[in-house]
């Protein structure tokens, strides 16, 4: 496969980097443009065997500017399916690096996406965050079903958020009140008893009542 490069735009490349608190150069290439750049590329690489597309999304999250973290983890999401346990695994090296919460729920949207695949080892995959030191892998559990609708894992659900309750993050107070809005659309009833039943934090509880 032909090399992927994105031009550099200065004019760009300030403003984007900034959006994300100046963790991570860019290179300055808007997600349009960017689509339509690596278009082929993704495309090409549903040929490629699993262990060669693993080596790829390796090879451009080590690059410096963000944009080759997207494209990896994009890389990786368009062949989830054929991607065996093992793999999402060895995949969590990659997960830990560079971490903001851009790349962390887009690597969510990965693990996901390959539950649905693959219901019955939902549990395993949660499992690989839930007791993790790392607040973004938590952020992972806690968030993991999202759009799952009535084959949410209830128990699984309410475990990783009361498991961070207290944990005074933004990032994990956000995401448990994601999950629980998301989740407000299938089971308002769930959702509005577990509010009442168990002291969480305002903002968390502000973001779960949306749509309830």
């Amino acid at each position: 496969m032909e090399e992927l490069i994105f031009p550099r735009n200065e004019e760009q490349a300030v403003p984007m980097a900034k959006y994300m608190k100046n963790h991570f150069p860019f290179a300055g290439v808007p997600k349009p443009e960017r689509a339509r750049l690596q278009k082929k590329f993704l495309v090409q690489s549903k040929q490629l065997e699993v262990t060669e597309v693993l080596s790829l999304a390796k090879k451009y999250y080590q690059k410096a500017e963000r944009e080759y973290q997207y494209v990896a983890i994009e890389l990786i999401q368009l062949n989830v399916r054929r991607l065996a346990f093992s793999d999402l695994v060895m995949l969590l090296s990659l997960v830990q690096e560079k971490e903001w919460w851009d790349s962390i729920d887009s690597w969510r949207k990965v693990y996901t996406t390959w539950c649905k695949a693959h219901p019955d080892q939902l549990e395993q995959v949660f499992n690989l965050f839930i007791q993790q030191e790392d607040f973004w892998l938590r952020r992972i559990a806690i968030t993991l079903q999202l759009g799952l609708k009535e084959k949410v894992n209830q128990s699984l659900l309410k475990k990783a958020i009361l498991q961070d309750r207290e944990t005074t993050e933004f990032f994990i107070q956000k995401g448990i009140g994601w999950a629980l809005r998301d989740y407000s659309k299938t089971n308002p009833g769930w959702v509005k008893d577990l509010l009442e039943q168990e002291a969480l934090s305002k903002l968390a509880v502000r973001e779960a009542s949306k749509y309830l």
